[in-house]
């Protein structure tokens, strides 16, 4: 079977087109026709390859398709057609295979996606998040798929099976699929965003906010009292402390470094001032620290690791670790956030106290999301806030000069 002569007929009508068994079986070196230019070239040491001769632009070219092992008769034929089919119409298939082979696999993608995004991350555990749920979830199904080929049908098969009992993390993964989708768009290697358009094809999710659980804010004392009673190291003990005394948010209180402080604080008394890059919403916050806090700071200088952290965790210039703020918080028998203190100062401030909601929010470092107001209100109220706090730390003790005692 086959006919190794090259003339033009035999190239464009083979005698005999080839089928699968002869492509097996095929073992003399030489060339045999199918069609469309394309022929089968078995090599002396009997290697096979499928190559077609085309004309491209006004000239004759071979075309090495793939070798036999790999590429089927079928997939052969069907490439050969399509080469043909493009040089017809003025066309060039090694431009656009040159272009095809240049797309990226998701995988890859999703790393130069990453790795772009991640200096701009605040929280190296969301990063770090981003590429280790595609590595989970998304990898084993489109992993090695370039990123012009997914579609919805992909995408579904990803977050199927966790859509229900795993709802968060599969919209983050969504989320995390249509940001890789949307650089390919960028780049000009596709044109849409599948992961957009399948929540129709999903169940719906009845979503239930759940809040942070917090103490009623008569109870925070008796939580202070037993932090100080514990047996855990200082420094974990004295950061949330801190974070009651200023009702800060836990990585603020964890990344607190020396240089944020002034104990003398000018007219303004003493403050922490953290920086934007450590602020949820990357605006600096300046933090009066009562008299209860500044007795906290000056213990912490105690159990100093010679670090900048106030508050190190165990290897030397570490950050202590969330964990293990809320792991003392649930060994005293408290079940409660750490987070949720920070609610207990709200309610507090708002039954307790005559200050304005715009002072306790400023404690809170929240921003005001009315863009008109806030464009004119551009006051940190500091001065209001700083006797909030030294009320706050008055009702937690009687003593403030003596709110820390160490435990023997």
């Amino acid at each position: 079977m086959g006919d190794t002569v090259c003339d033009k007929d035999s190239i464009r009508r083979p005698r005999k087109a080839l089928n699968n068994k002869f492509v097996h079986d095929a073992a003399r070196a030489g060339k045999y026709f199918d069609g469309n230019g394309l022929f089968l070239r078995v090599m002396p040491s009997g290697s096979k390859q499928w190559v077609q001769r085309i004309v491209i632009q006004g000239k004759r070219t071979e075309l090495g398709l793939g070798g036999a092992e790999l590429i089927t008769l079928p997939e052969a034929r069907a490439k050969a057609l399509e080469n043909r089919r493009v040089s017809t119409l003025g066309g060039n298939p090694l431009v656009q295979r040159r272009s095809a082979s240049s797309i990226p696999c998701f995988e890859d993608a999703a790393v130069r996606v990453h790795a772009m995004h991640a200096p701009t991350w605040k929280n190296p555990k969301h990063a770090a998040q981003f590429i280790s749920t595609l590595t989970t979830y998304a990898f084993p199904f489109i992993g090695q798929k370039n990123v012009a080929s997914i579609d919805s049908s992909d995408i579904l098969a990803i977050l199927t099976p966790i859509w229900v009992d795993k709802n968060e993390t599969a919209t983050r993964i969504k989320q995390r699929i249509g940001a890789v989708l949307k650089w390919a768009i960028a780049q000009g290697w596709r044109a849409d965003d599948p992961s957009r358009d399948i929540s129709a094809a999903l169940p719906k999710i009845k979503r239930i906010k759940k809040h942070r659980t917090a103490l009623p804010y008569e109870k925070v004392t008796d939580c202070l009292d037993a932090i100080r009673g514990s047996a855990a190291r200082p420094s974990t003990k004295l950061a949330l402390e801190f974070l009651i005394l200023t009702a800060a948010r836990s990585g603020e209180v964890r990344g607190a470094k020396w240089s944020e402080i002034s104990l003398q604080g000018g007219s303004d008394g003493p403050a922490w001032v953290v920086p934007a890059e450590r602020m949820k919403a990357g605006v600096e916050h300046r933090v009066p620290l009562s008299s209860s806090a500044v007795v906290v700071i000056e213990h912490a200088r105690l159990h100093s690791d010679g670090s900048d952290l106030i508050f190190p965790g165990l290897v030397q210039g570490k950050m202590m670790s969330d964990a293990t703020m809320r792991k003392l918080i649930n060994e005293i028998g408290f079940a409660v956030d750490v987070h949720g203190f920070r609610t207990s100062f709200k309610s507090w401030a708002v039954e307790k106290t005559n200050f304005s909601n715009q002072t306790s929010e400023a404690a809170l470092a929240h921003m005001i999301r009315n863009a008109s107001e806030a464009a004119y209100n551009r006051s940190d109220v500091f001065a209001k806030r700083k006797k909030l706090m030294e009320q706050w730390a008055n009702f937690l003790s009687d003593h403030p000069q003596n709110v820390f005692v160490m435990s023997k």
